[in-house]
């Protein structure tokens, strides 16, 4: 089976080719350096850089690949959740191909898409499925944090979310918060590595909680009080430094311990990590840690695709496929609030 897939959910642009499973040509064009000045994604130009790359992101990815549209068997985009005007770009343009070669069309749930990313591994990337174990998987990315138990292949449940801001949200705005430039995550992270995290002792929002929801509102907030009492903490590198590694000792220890916990309460050895912040070193090295402990099996997503890209879209398409599982109407629409089931 020969299929494209197509991501365009936020503001990266993404064209993979899959074969059988293997990953033979991913192009990602990033908009990130467009939407820093703003702090923050703006969807209208979100859309517009889409519609500016998706053609040349679509034919670099069919040119790496060695093919061309009509040897494709299938098509597949990320039908949502995303924001809207980005959505629209990926998703009827891969039914428009789809339609036009008279082959079958596959909308795919992102967060769903972000479950077997942990499963695609190896240079080239291919997808591992005859290794898969039956795991709870940690969602962590900007707009989402979840935890979902993963039963078997296609199958799973959602244990619980954020009930206000995601983690990466909360990296981003108290990055902002210091003065930081967007996205400041990865900024916090490099930052934290010559800081104390003992430094100053911030919130652990839901820790202690017996289920297993997230909430960083109150993290942000503690945040924001924290540096109008210490106004002139930002003029110092290393109390900078100290804070940035305060703050995402906060973020990681809660992020661990319920994904842990979670883990051992339903006797599941197995856990993966996938999204945008699962780029996070001190999390995968917290997560390491805490799975040698427990003597339990660990799979992070390749940093490459952690953050949004079509090469997860689709491999679980071609999964969907080669399960019978009925593909998607050349007519559907997308569906932004698309809720992991």
């Amino acid at each position: 089976m020969l299929l494209l897939a197509l991501e365009t959910s936020c503001d990266e642009t993404s064209a993979a080719v899959i074969r059988d499973g293997a990953v033979l040509a991913s192009v990602v064009s990033s908009q990130i350096k467009l939407h820093a000045e703003y702090g923050g994604v703006v969807p209208e130009l979100a859309a517009r850089e889409h519609l500016r790359n998706f053609l040349p992101v679509t034919q670099a990815a069919l040119h790496e690949a060695h093919v061309t549209a009509a040897q494709l068997d299938a098509v597949a985009a990320t039908q949502g959740p995303g924001l809207p005007t980005a959505l629209l770009v990926g998703f009827k343009a891969g039914q428009a191909i789809a339609y036009a070669l008279r082959k079958p069309f596959v909308g795919i749930n992102h967060h769903e898409a972000h479950l077997y990313s942990p499963w695609i591994a190896g240079n080239p990337p291919r997808a591992e499925f005859e290794r898969f174990e039956p795991n709870v998987s940690l969602i962590v990315s900007g707009g989402h944090t979840m935890l979902v138990q993963v039963e078997s292949e296609l199958k799973h449940r959602v244990l619980g979310g954020t009930i206000d801001d995601a983690a990466g949200e909360c990296f981003d705005k108290a990055g902002k918060l210091m003065g930081l430039p967007y996205p400041a995550g990865p900024i916090i992270d490099r930052l934290a590595e010559q800081g104390n995290s003992k430094a100053f002792d911030f919130p652990r929002p839901l820790l202690n909680d017996a289920n297993d929801d997230f909430s960083f509102s109150g993290l942000k907030t503690s945040i924001r009080y924290f540096l109008r009492d210490h106004p002139t903490l930002l003029e110092n590198e290393q109390s900078l430094c100290d804070l940035c590694a305060s703050v995402q000792s906060a973020i990681v220890e809660v992020l661990v311990k319920k994904t842990m916990r979670a883990a051992k309460r339903l006797g599941v050895k197995c856990i993966t990590a996938s999204g945008g912040v699962s780029c996070n070193r001190s999390l995968r090295t917290e997560l390491a840690k805490a799975c040698d402990r427990q003597r339990f099996t660990l799979r992070l997503a390749d940093k490459s695709l952690c953050t949004d890209n079509a090469a997860m879209i689709g491999i679980l398409a071609e999964r969907k496929l080669r399960a019978e599982q009925n593909a998607s109407a050349y007519d559907d629409e997308i569906i932004p609030g698309w809720q992991l089931a």
